[in-house]
C-alpha cells in the first residue's frame, strides 16, 4: 500500500495537492454548518431511574424541576405592601410568558419561609422553561434579557440551572475563540524555532488545518444520524492540531534523516513512507483504540467525543501521509525557504547525542533511577486517593457569572434549596383522590428523613414528620388521572455526599406505591452508579485493544503491559496534581480564580484519562517502533534503546512541547473544568515525555533485558506474519530507486 501510494504521490504531487485541497474545502464548507447541529446536552444517561422519572414527570404531569430562578431584592423588605404587589405582578408576568410553566414565588405561595431570605429583603421566583436542551437555551436567553435589572422598582437577577448552562456554553464559545487566537501564533513561533525556517513551520500547520476541517466535515455527516455533543468542536480542534503537528514532525524528521544519509528526495520520501508513514498510521490506530472504550459509557457527550477523536486521529494520519510527501516533493529544497535559524546537523550516530547519552546513563543505574522516578510519581499521585467528583453546577463558572452570583447569595441568605428538589414520581398508582391517606402518610415519613427541609404533595406540605400547611390550589399540580408525585426540598447540597445519602434514604424508604426518584441529587447518584457499572467494560476494551496493537508493533508479550503501566503512572500523578490544585485549592494563582467546591467535575478525570492515555500511547508507538527497528537491526537491547531514543527522542520532546502548549492555553478559560482539563493534559504530556519515557522507560528496558522481546513460538510466528515492522523498507525495484533519478 505504502509503495503504491508513494509512487502515485511522487508522480503527480500537484494533482494530489489540488484534489486534497478540494476535499478539505468541501469539508470546511460542511463544517460551517456544524455548530448549529450540535447539542449542548448529552451529560445524562437515558437509562437511569432519574431520567425516567423526569420523562414521566413531563409526560404525565407536564412538570419538571425548576430551571428558572429570579432573585428579587428590595431594601423596603419583601413584606412591604408595595413590594408584595410588585412581586405578585412580576410572578404573574413571568407565568404568562410562552414556554414557561410552574411559576411560583414567595408572594404567591402563602409566603413560604423557604422562599424568603433571612435578611427579609430578598425573595425567590421559581419556574420552569420547557423544551429540550437547545430550546431551553434559546428561551432562557430571552428571559434573561427581559427580567434582569429594575422591574417595577424591584432589583431582579436571573439564575437557575438553565441560566447556568447558557452561561456555560456562551463562556465556552468565547474561551474557545480566545484559545484559538492564542494557540496558532504560539505554535507557529515554536515550529519556526524547531525547524529553523518559516516554510517548514507552515507544513505541520497545513496538515493540522486539513485534519481539523476534514474531521468537522465527518462530524457534520454524523449529525445526520445521531445526536452529537458540542463538546466535540473544541476537542477535535485541539486534538487535530496536536496530532497533525506530531505526525508531521515525525515524518519530516525521518525524511531529513534519510537525506542526511545521502538519499535523493524521491527515495527519501519513499523510505520515510515505509517507515515513519507506517508508524503514523499505526499511531493513529492506537489513538482510535484508546477512545473505543467510551462507547461503553452511556453518555451522548462521551460517545460523541469518541467519534470525533477517532475521526480526527485517522484523518490527521491520512493528511500526513498524503499532504506531507506531496508538499515535500513540490517544495524540494525550498522547504528551508525563509530560514531564520541555522543549526549544525545531528546525524544521530549510535555513539552520541543527548538522548543516547541520557538513556545510556540511566541504564547504568536502572534500579536507582526506577526507585527515584517511582518515588516522585507516587508522591505526586497521593492526593488522587482523596479525589471527589461531582456534577457541574454554577460553581464551574467564573465568580462574576450571573448564575454563580445568584447561587452564592442563595447559599448564604436562604435556608433551603427550592430550585433543586427531589421528585418522587408514582405513575399508575391509582386515582390520587382515593389515595390521600397513603400520600399523606408517605409525605410525613419522607419529611422526617435527615437533610429534608420540606415535602410538598397533593395533600399539603410536610416538615419534621408532620403536616405544616393544608393543600392549596397549587397542590393540584401533584395529581394526574391515575398518578401522583411529591417534591422533596433538600436542606443539604444535592450534588454532595449528603445529597447522595438523601437519595438512598428516599429510595430505601417504604412507599405505598411504585416510585421513581428524580431531581439533581438523583441524577448525581445515577450518573456515578452508571459510571461505576460501565467503566470496567470500557477499561477492558481499552486494555485488550491496546495490548493487541502493541503486540503487533513489538512482537513482545511483556512490552505492551509495561507500556500501559507506565502510562497509568503518569496519569495517576497528573490526577494527584489536579486534586491538589482544583479540589484542595492550592496554587490557584497558577490557573486563575475559580470557585472551589472541594470536588472536581466528573467529566475531567474521564476525559483526562482517555485523551491523556491516547496521546501517551501515541508517543509510546513513536519510541517503541524505532527501538524495535534498531533491535531488529542490531540484536542488542541496550544499543537499540539508546539509538532508538536518540533518533526519536527529539521528535517526542518537540511534539510534547507543542502539544502541551496547545492544551495549556485552555487554562485561560473561565470554566473551571476546562482549566483542569487543559492543565491536566499539559502536565500528563510533559511528565510522560520526560521522566516516564526519558528515564523510566530505558531503566525498565535495561532491567528486563532480552525478556522485553520474549514471546512464545506460536505468537512469534503470528507476529512475523501480521506484525508491524517500521524497518521494512521498500524493495530495490520500488518507487524509491525508480524515481530517484527523476530528481537529478
Amino acid at each position: 500500500m505504502f509503495e503504491s501510494l508513494s509512487r502515485h504521490l511522487l508522480n503527480s504531487p500537484k494533482k494530489v495537492l489540488l484534489w486534497t485541497l478540494l476535499v478539505v474545502l468541501l469539508a470546511g464548507g460542511a463544517a460551517g454548518g456544524l455548530q448549529s447541529r450540535l447539542t449542548t446536552g448529552g451529560y445524562e444517561s437515558t437509562s437511569t431511574e432519574s431520567f425516567k422519572a423526569a420523562a414521566e414527570l413531563d409526560e404525565t404531569f407536564k412538570q419538571g424541576e425548576p430551571n428558572l430562578l429570579l432573585l428579587v431584592k428590595d431594601e423596603r423588605g419583601v413584606d412591604d405592601p408595595a413590594v408584595e404587589a410588585a412581586g405578585a405582578a412580576l410572578t404573574s408576568k413571568v407565568a404568562g410568558e410562552a414556554g414557561i410553566s410552574n411559576v411560583v414565588s414567595y408572594w404567591t405561595s402563602g409566603k413560604a419561609p423557604a422562599l424568603r431570605a433571612k435578611s427579609g429583603n430578598q425573595a425567590i421566583v421559581l419556574g420552569r422553561v420547557n423544551g429540550d436542551f437547545d430550546e431551553v437555551m434559546a428561551r432562557i436567553k430571552e428571559i434573561d434579557k427581559d427580567y434582569t435589572g429594575k422591574i417595577d422598582g424591584l432589583e431582579v437577577k436571573t439564575g437557575g440551572s438553565a441560566m447556568m448552562w447558557l452561561e456555560n456554553t456562551t463562556q465556552s464559545t468565547e474561551d474557545s475563540a480566545k484559545a484559538d487566537g492564542m494557540v496558532f501564533p504560539l505554535v507557529f513561533l515554536v515550529l519556526v524555532i524547531i525547524f529553523g525556517s518559516v516554510m517548514a513551520a507552515l507544513l505541520p500547520l497545513a496538515v493540522a488545518f486539513s485534519a481539523m476541517l476534514l474531521s468537522m466535515g465527518v462530524l457534520f455527516g454524523v449529525t445526520m444520524f445521531s445526536e452529537t455533543s458540542s463538546m466535540v468542536m473544541s476537542t477535535t480542534t485541539f486534538l487535530g492540531l496536536g496530532l497533525g503537528i506530531d505526525y508531521s514532525l515525525l515524518f519530516v524528521t525521518r525524511y531529513r534523516e534519510e537525506l542526511r544519509r545521502g538519499k535523493e528526495i524521491n527515495e527519501a520520501i519513499t523510505i520515510t513512507m515505509h517507515t515513519a508513514g507506517r508508524t503514523v498510521m499505526f499511531s493513529a490506530l492506537t489513538v482510535a483504540v484508546a477512545f473505543l472504550g467510551l462507547f461503553a459509557l452511556p453518555f451522548t457527550m462521551l460517545r460523541s467525543l469518541a467519534i470525533g477523536c477517532i475521526a480526527t486521529a485517522v484523518l490527521a494520519a491520512l493528511s500526513t501521509i498524503v499532504l506531507v510527501p506531496a508538499l515535500l516533493k513540490v517544495l524540494g529544497p525550498r522547504i528551508d525557504k525563509w530560514q531564520i535559524i541555522k543549526r549544525k546537523e545531528n546525524r544521530a550516530k549510535d555513539g552520541g547525542g543527548f538522548w543516547h547519552n541520557t538513556s545510556t546513563a540511566v541504564m547504568k543505574r536502572p534500579v536507582l533511577v526506577s526507585a527515584l522516578v517511582l518515588g516522585l510519581v507516587v508522591m505526586l499521585a497521593l492526593p488522587a486517593a482523596n479525589m471527589n467528583v461531582r456534577l457541574p453546577d454554577e460553581s464551574v463558572l467564573p465568580t462574576d457569572a450571573k448564575s454563580a452570583r445568584v447561587a452564592a447569595q442563595l447559599k448564604v441568605d436562604f435556608d433551603s434549596r427550592e430550585q433543586q428538589p427531589l421528585q418522587i414520581v408514582a405513575v399508575g398508582s391509582g386515582d390520587p383522590k382515593s389515595k390521600t391517606a397513603e400520600i399523606a402518610s408517605y409525605a410525613e415519613q419522607l419529611s422526617a428523613l435527615p437533610g429534608v427541609t420540606r415535602v410538598d404533595a397533593l395533600t399539603g406540605s410536610y416538615a419534621g414528620g408532620k403536616q405544616v400547611t393544608e393543600p392549596t390550589e397549587a397542590s393540584s399540580r401533584f395529581a394526574a388521572a391515575d398518578s401522583t408525585f411529591l417534591n422533596l426540598i433538600p436542606a443539604v447540597d444535592p450534588l454532595g455526599d449528603q445529597g447522595a445519602e438523601l437519595v438512598h434514604d428516599v429510595r430505601d424508604a417504604k412507599a405505598p406505591f411504585d416510585i421513581k426518584v428524580g431531581g439533581p441529587a438523583a441524577v448525581s447518584v445515577d450518573t456515578f452508579d452508571a459510571l461505576a457499572d460501565t467503566i470496567p467494560v470500557a477499561a477492558l476494551v481499552l486494555f485488550i485493544g491496546m495490548y493487541i496493537l502493541l503486540f503487533l508493533l513489538t512482537g513482545s508479550v511483556l512490552l505492551p503491559i509495561k507500556a500501559m503501566l507506565l502510562t497509568g503512572l503518569s496519569l495517576t500523578a497528573t490526577f494527584g496534581a489536579l486534586v491538589f490544585i482544583f479540589q484542595d485549592g492550592h496554587f490557584k494563582f497558577l490557573v486563575g480564580d475559580f470557585i472551589n467546591t472541594g470536588a472536581i467535575t466528573w467529566t475531567v478525570p474521564v476525559m483526562l484519562f482517555v485523551v491523556g492515555f491516547a496521546l501517551s500511547m501515541d508517543y509510546e508507538v513513536f519510541m517503541l517502533s524505532r527501538i524495535k527497528e534498531e533491535y531488529d537491526r542490531t540484536g542488542d537491547n541496550e544499543l537499540a534503546v539508546a539509538s532508538g531514543l536518540e533518533r526519536v527522542g527529539k521528535v517526542v520532546t518537540y511534539a510534547a512541547l507543542l502539544l502541551s502548549l496547545v492544551f495549556i492555553v485552555l487554562v485561560t478559560s473561565g470554566i473551571s473544568f476546562m482549566k483542569a482539563i487543559g492543565l491536566g493534559l499539559a502536565l500528563a504530556i510533559i511528565m510522560d515525555a520526560t521522566i516516564i519515557r526519558g528515564a523510566l522507560l530505558p531503566a525498565t528496558m535495561k532491567l528486563m533485558g532480552r525478556a522485553n522481546w520474549w514471546a512464545p513460538g506460536p505468537l512469534r510466528k503470528l507476529h512475523e506474519r501480521f506484525g508491524i515492522h517500521e524497518g521494512d523498507e521498500p524493495p530495490a525495484s520500488g518507487a524509491g530507486k525508480t524515481l530517484a533519478s527523476n530528481t537529478r
